[in-house]
C-alpha cells in the first residue's frame, strides 16, 4: 500500500472514530453482512456484543498504525486469530469477515464513497483477513480447557479468589493473562492474570473485582459455586523478567492488578539468584491492599524482595467494618499519596526494569508521573489487563 492510500483510509478510518455512534454504526453494519453470508457464524458469538465496536476498532487501529512496519501488525493479527480458536473461528471464516468488513466500510460511508477508498480499504481488508487465516492455520494446539473451581473466598464485597485446577497443566506463563468464560455467563469471554504460575497439578488463581457495570466480574464475585467449571483459553501477553539482564526491577500493581506482577514473584521465589526487586503495592483504602501481607511473607524469606504499601487515603471507607490493621513488625509502613506520584517521588528509576499492572487509567497516570521526572519510556512494560 503506497502513503497516498494508507493516509487516506487512516484519515477515514479516524473521521468513524470521531463521529457520534460512529464505531458502533461500523462494527453493526460489518456484523449485519458477517451473519447475512454465512449465519452460522452467530452461534459462535454471545448474546450481547456490546464489547465488540470497541474491540473491532482498536484491533483497525493498530493495523493502521503499524502499516509501516506490518510484521508488528501481522504478528499482533495472528495472535488474534489463535484468541479467536476459542469462539470456534476457523481460518476458512476470515475470508467471508474480510469482504463483510470491506462492505461495513461501504455501507457507512454511502454516497461519500469514492473508487480511492475502495482500493485501500480492499487492501486493508485482504491484509487482514489473510494474516488471520495464517495465524488460525499455524498452531494445532488445544483453543481451551475446562478447569473446576475448587475455591471461592470473598476477601472483600466486590472482590473474591477463585481456585480453579484443571485435570493438565495450563500452558501459560507467569505475567501473562488468559481468556476465560464461566457458566453464569456463556461466550462472554472475559481477560484474566493469572496469580501463581502454572504448576504440575494444573491449579491456577484468579483474583477479581467487581465491576458494577460489567456483565460478568459480578457473576465471578456474587455467583461463583465451587464445582463450576470454567474455559480457559490459551494465554496472551508478556510481561517478564529479562532474568539475563543487569538490571533491577520495579513492580507497580494496583487492586486485582497486581495478579501478574505476584505470579512472577512466587515463580522467582522458586529460583535461588533473583536481581533486587521494588514492588509498591497501592490502592485507594487499606482494605484494597488485600494481598500485601502474603508478599510480604514472600520478602522475609527472598531478601531480593523490598514489599512498599501505597494508600491515597490512611483510613477504610465508612462502609468496611474494620479497621486498616498496622503493618507487620518490620514491613514498611504505608505510604499516603497517590501511588505513582509516590514512586516518581524516589526517582526516575531508569536503573530498572519496571512493570505496571493495573486499571487502565492506573497504567496511564503512573506511565505519566514515571516519564515526567526523567524515566525512559522503553523500559516501562505494561499489558492492557
Amino acid at each position: 500500500m503506497d502513503a497516498r492510500s494508507a493516509a487516506l483510509v487512516r484519515a477515514n478510518f479516524r473521521s468513524i472514530l470521531e463521529a457520534p455512534q460512529g464505531p458502533e454504526r461500523l462494527i453493526g453494519a460489518f456484523y449485519r453482512h458477517l451473519f447475512a453470508e454465512a449465519p452460522g457464524l452467530r452461534d459462535l458469538f454471545p448474546h450481547t456484543m456490546d464489547m465488540q465496536p470497541k474491540r473491532v476498532c482498536t484491533a483497525i487501529q493498530f493495523v493502521l498504525d503499524h502499516l509501516e512496519n506490518w510484521d508488528r501488525a501481522q504478528g499482533f493479527l495472528e495472535q488474534l486469530a489463535l484468541d479467536h480458536r476459542k469462539y470456534g473461528v476457523e481460518a476458512a471464516h476470515y475470508d467471508a469477515a474480510g469482504r463483510a468488513l470491506l462492505a461495513a466500510f461501504v455501507t457507512y460511508n454511502g454516497p461519500l464513497w469514492t473508487p480511492d477508498l475502495e482500493d485501500g480499504w480492499r487492501d486493508i481488508a485482504i491484509l487482514i483477513s489473510a494474516s488471520m487465516a495464517i495465524g488460525a492455520n499455524s498452531d494445532t494446539s488445544r483453543p481451551y480447557w475446562e478447569a473446576t473451581v475448587v475455591g471461592h473466598r470473598r476477601v472483600l464485597d466486590d472482590l473474591a479468589i477463585v481456585r480453579l485446577q484443571s485435570d493438565e497443566p495450563i500452558p501459560y506463563q507467569a505475567g501473562q493473562y488468559v481468556p476465560v468464560s464461566i457458566p453464569q455467563r456463556p461466550k462472554m469471554w472475559r481477560y484474566l492474570s493469572p496469580a501463581i504460575p502454572t504448576n504440575p497439578y494444573g491449579e491456577i488463581e484468579f483474583h477479581v473485582r467487581k465491576v458494577r457495570t460489567g456483565w460478568v466480574s459480578p457473576a465471578i464475585v456474587g455467583e461463583t459455586e465451587v464445582g463450576d467449571t470454567w474455559l480457559v483459553a490459551g494465554p496472551l501477553g508478556g510481561l517478564h523478567i529479562d532474568t539475563e539482564s543487569q538490571r533491577d526491577v520495579l513492580m507497580i500493581g494496583s487492586g486485582t492488578g497486581i495478579a501478574p506482577l505476584r505470579a512472577q514473584l512466587i515463580e522467582m521465589g522458586r529460583r535461588g539468584v533473583n536481581p533486587r526487586v521494588h514492588f509498591f503495592i497501592g490502592g485507594r483504602y487499606p482494605c484494597d491492599l488485600y494481598d500485601v501481607e502474603n508478599m510480604w511473607q514472600l520478602s522475609l524469606s527472598n531478601p531480593w524482595l523490598t514489599v512498599v504499601p501505597v494508600c491515597e487515603s490512611d483510613t477504610n471507607p465508612w462502609w468496611h467494618p474494620h479497621p486498616p490493621a498496622d503493618p507487620p513488625y518490620g514491613m514498611h509502613r504505608r505510604l499516603i499519596g497517590n501511588l505513582g506520584a509516590v514512586v516518581a517521588s524516589f526517582g526516575s528509576w531508569s536503573d530498572r526494569q519496571i512493570q505496571i499492572a493495573g486499571s487502565a487509567r492506573m497504567i496511564a497516570d503512573t506511565k505519566r508521573a514515571l516519564l515526567a521526572v526523567g524515566t525512559p519510556e522503553h523500559i516501562i512494560s505494561a499489558d492492557p489487563v
